[in-house]
């Protein structure tokens, strides 16, 4: 799909003050090499404070800078989705791998959120999953509903599930996670969230579902809603999901060539969602059935 491009909009910070914007740009999207910056300045698609940049500018604290990228082919990504629950203030889907929750990177419009919006124009997500989890994904459809479930998501007013199918045989039976997850450098994309000492307190609760000779199916409940939460608690206690292509066995990204946040492979299922209704104060439990491919991988 050929999107309509996007405007990314940034102020300068203190810290970037004195460089070259052509530095900076670097810095700011370390996926692209100073060379695809120059040719993206000298089509004019930069721009500071709304005069078309070259690069050499130095910038300065408050600027506003904006790249107004073209349109590109978007990757393919699923176009459909199970609804699991849907009234005039919820909506409630099961996600496929492969379809981001919103736009970001290389999708702007393959994206459920996009999807979504074309039946229910106001509906916006109270969370999101990775591109290549799937399960439960809740969509506000109200202000208030949106309002009342966001401030108690990550409370123990709202309980989350996750099957996550891991890397190795566990010792015991149940594990308490609270591994701080913070961001750490990475060669691609200048920084991923991971086990950090410094990081944000976490708290995840895994429960042995069952075992094979090479792998752990576990049950995961979520106490905190740290950025790749699961992911990163169980690769740091030595069992990284099965077909992870980022994180090993300490929570850190891989050594030898780690890859991106957005990246599959992984078995990773939001299962089950309890929570009372925002507006009805009725008692709400959803569960999403497990994919075919995780099934076949346990």
């Amino acid at each position: 799909m050929l999107n309509r491009g996007y405007a990314y909009t940034t102020i300068i910070g203190s810290k970037s003050r004195g460089q070259t914007l052509l530095s900076h740009l670097a810095s700011l999207y370390p996926h692209s090499t100073l060379q695809a910056w120059q040719q993206n300045l000298d089509s004019g698609e930069v721009t500071l404070n709304g005069i078309i940049a070259t690069g050499s500018e130095s910038v300065t604290l408050g600027q506003t800078l904006v790249w107004e990228r073209p349109p590109w082919i978007e990757p393919d990504s699923p176009q459909h989705f199970e609804v699991l629950l849907d009234d005039s203030h919820l909506l409630a889907v099961n996600k496929p791998s492969g379809l981001p929750t919103l736009p970001g990177g290389g999708f702007m419009e393959n994206t459920l959120l996009r999807l979504v919006q074309k039946q229910n124009p106001n509906a916006n997500p109270v969370h999101r999953l990775g591109r290549a989890t799937t399960g439960i994904v809740l969509f506000a459809k109200t202000p208030q509903a949106a309002s009342q479930l966001s401030a108690n998501w990550n409370t123990s007013r709202i309980q989350k599930i996750y099957r996550a199918l891991a890397q190795g045989v566990a010792q015991q039976d149940a594990y308490e996670i609270l591994t701080p997850i913070g961001l750490v450098p990475h060669p691609l994309i200048g920084s991923v969230w991971a086990a950090s000492p410094s990081g944000k307190p976490s708290k995840s609760l895994a429960k042995v579902i069952s075992r094979t000779t090479s792998t752990t199916t576990f049950e995961v409940s979520l106490h905190s809603g740290r950025p790749q939460q699961i992911r990163i608690h169980l690769a740091s206690i030595g069992h990284p999901l099965v077909g992870d292509p980022l994180y090993g066995l300490n929570g850190q990204p891989l050594e030898d060539r780690p890859g991106l946040p957005g990246d599959g492979g992984y078995f990773l299922h939001a299962q089950f969602l309890r929570f009372h209704h925002p507006i009805t104060g009725e008692q709400i439990t959803l569960e999403a059935a497990l994919p075919s491919g995780f099934s076949l991988h346990q």
